[in-house]
């Protein structure tokens, strides 16, 4: 898969992918809202990626034929730069803040096809998602205060020193090995399957901290 196609399946399906408040749904609606799947790769068998999630149960996930693989890439704090679009995980403090608990910086192209937002996400209890442009930023003796907008919304998340930030980069099947970390968006069926369309996958020692 070339480079060009890997950004327009990526951005497709992290725009399909972010949630957000559900409109009304017919009863008869055949798949319920997106299932978060985090844990470590059990064994992938053609399109059936079975992974061993923190639960301690195993989520068996159907892959689309034409499902998208991609991975993370580490960078650094003094990587955000005004202007960039990204996304928080954070949990608020007692000073009132939002503290991050990760951060991982959108490409180019999922700008404008990636919803900005703010609700609440479930990588630990109580915390917030935030798709959101850099308006400013701020050092801070914690780190550096990010000055957030999302719909024109602002916002701030303080991002301390040793918070993981990533980017994503392309990947491919062979990469979904046993034991490699992963973090998948699937859809949940009536009768309890999950599938979906992508997988982001530890690569070289970084995990996807989503």
């Amino acid at each position: 898969m070339n480079k060009r196609i890997w950004l327009a399946a990526l951005t497709l399906t992290l725009a399909a992918c972010v949630q957000q408040p559900p409109p009304t749904q017919p009863a008869s609606a055949p798949a319920g809202p997106p299932v978060r799947v985090r844990g470590t790769v059990d064994r992938l068998d053609g399109n059936t990626l079975v992974v061993g999630t923190r639960q301690g149960t195993p989520a068996v996930v159907t892959l689309a034929p034409n499902y998208v693989v991609r991975t993370v890439v580490r960078r650094k704090l003094t990587d955000i730069k005004t202007g960039d679009f990204l996304a928080s995980t954070a949990v608020r403090g007692k000073d009132g803040k939002l503290h991050a608990i990760e951060v991982h910086i959108f490409l180019p192209a999922q700008r404008g096809v990636v919803p900005e937002l703010q609700a609440p996400w479930d990588l630990v209890p109580n915390s917030v998602m935030t798709n959101a442009v850099v308006t400013g930023i701020v050092n801070s003796k914690t780190g550096r205060d990010l000055k957030l907008a999302y719909k024109g919304t602002p916002t701030e998340v303080v991002v301390g020193p040793n918070i993981p930030i990533v980017t994503y980069a392309p990947g491919d099947p062979s990469m979904l090995q046993p034991g490699k970390a992963v973090f998948i968006i699937a859809q949940k069926a009536a009768d309890g399957s999950l599938s979906s369309a992508n997988v982001t996958v530890e690569n070289k020692g970084v995990k996807p901290p989503m």
